[in-house]
């Protein structure tokens, strides 16, 4: 065999497994597929990339074009000169604590009260099929950029997290004095941060609607589940709880005392009023009677009812004593 025939037969098998082998391909069920030719990707005519989670900047900055998607299936074929790029869109998770740089096992963050912390969790995304041209060519690592992002806003908000609720041990009016009040009712944002976890979640979902449309990734839920304390804060805090759990005990229980006494006090003032009532109702009751007989006939019956209401009187006394004088 000549090295021309040896050659000619070389470049024969390397143009069948190029062109006939290489060329069939299939895409699995949870995957999907874009074509490129000569690095260019096939894309869906002039369509642009739309959402409505940007503003007007970053509608400029991240403007990439629709891409023609190839669905599960196969086999299908493409030529030498083709790439085909695959991609898993099923929903995936990923602990919060992942970085391809660097080995870590708690995302540090830093609390209003300059607490430093530990949060951990994870995060469930899917690549989105709108947007297959930002996660194939908009940034290398397209997972990368979004946990980096969305590590930045959630130490942003933990730097910056309040209490929504605005819940204090006692009412605004019950302390009169407002450095009292607000030293009693001023959390610790530790605490109000394991109390609000899915607030925090949802917050944190909300702000990232828009790595979709930066990178192709979608976040689908933030699982943020636990916000740890070095050892010794942790120690720290539990005593803290107890005392404003301690705190809080006493307050409700002389708040129920005073309603107590005040419900009695009311009830007293109640039996005292219908015992005045019911004292002075005869007494109006005998007005009454009298205003009438005087009214119907005069003087004469008045002097009558008296004379006859004496009767009963003088049947029960005792003793009776006339007086005489001037006076009679």
């Amino acid at each position: 065999m000549t090295s021309l025939t040896a050659f000619m037969l070389g470049l024969f098998v390397f143009i069948v497994y190029k062109v006939f082998v290489r060329a069939f391909y299939t895409v699995k069920p949870d995957e999907r597929a874009i074509i490129t030719s000569f690095g260019r990707a096939q894309r869906l005519g002039k369509l642009m990339v739309e959402d409505g989670s940007l503003n007007e900047e970053e509608h400029r900055r991240y403007r990439f074009p629709r891409l023609r998607t190839i669905g599960p299936g196969g086999p299908y074929f493409k030529w030498p000169w083709q790439e085909v790029h695959k991609v898993r869109v099923v929903t995936q998770s990923v602990d919060l604590t992942w970085d391809p740089t660097k080995s870590q096992n708690t995302v540090e963050a830093v609390t209003k009260d300059n607490l430093t912390t530990g949060v951990g969790g994870q995060i469930r995304f899917r690549v989105s099929e709108n947007n297959l041209y930002a996660y194939f060519f908009g940034v290398d690592s397209p997972l990368e950029h979004v946990m980096g992002y969305f590590i930045s806003v959630l130490r942003e908000r933990i730097a910056n997290f309040v209490d929504p609720k605005g819940e204090s041990l006692v009412g605004d009016t019950e302390l009169p004095q407002s450095g009292a009040q607000s030293e009693l009712s001023e959390g610790v944002s530790i605490n109000d941060l394991r109390k609000n976890l899915p607030l925090l979640n949802d917050y944190m979902e909300q702000q990232c609607r828009s790595t979709g449309a930066r990178y192709g990734i979608e976040l689908d839920a933030a699982l943020i589940t636990q916000i740890d304390p070095p050892p010794e804060v942790d120690r720290a805090l539990s005593a803290i709880n107890t005392t404003r759990n301690q705190v809080a005990a006493d307050i409700s229980t002389a708040r129920a005392d005073a309603e107590q006494q005040i419900t009695m006090s009311k009830r007293a003032v109640d039996i005292a009023r219908n015992n005045a009532q019911a004292e002075v109702a005869p007494l109006k009751e005998l007005a009454d009677t009298l205003t009438r007989i005087k009214a119907s006939g005069g003087p004469n019956a008045l002097r009558t009812y008296i004379r006859n209401l004496r009767v009963p009187l003088l049947g029960q006394a005792k003793r009776i004593v006339q007086a005489s004088g001037p006076s009679q």
